[in-house]
């Protein structure tokens, strides 16, 4: 959740930089199968980002939050998914 509403309109440089860093450290998890997909949700109320993660267990999750350079400026919630896989 990102720290402002319009955080994806008047984002710092730094913070540029943060959200940079952020997505260059998801895909390191999505080239090793651990996420999924993820990337900005433009819901006109205020974007926020969302991230399908494939995890053992709830410590992995907080592993990737915890790591993540955006967690610094930015707040996460995480909640488990029932999901339908193929056969």
């Amino acid at each position: 959740m990102p720290s402002r509403p319009d955080f994806s309109q008047t984002m710092t440089e730094e913070e540029l930089s943060v959200m940079k860093q952020h997505a260059e450290y998801l895909k390191e998890y999505m080239n090793q199968g651990s996420i999924l997909i993820f990337g900005p949700v433009l819901d006109p109320n205020g974007a926020f980002g969302l991230a399908i993660v494939a995890a053992d267990n709830e410590d992995e999750v907080k592993r990737i939050i915890e790591n993540d350079p955006a967690s610094k400026i930015n707040k996460y919630e995480y909640y488990p998914m029932l999901a339908t896989l193929p056969q």
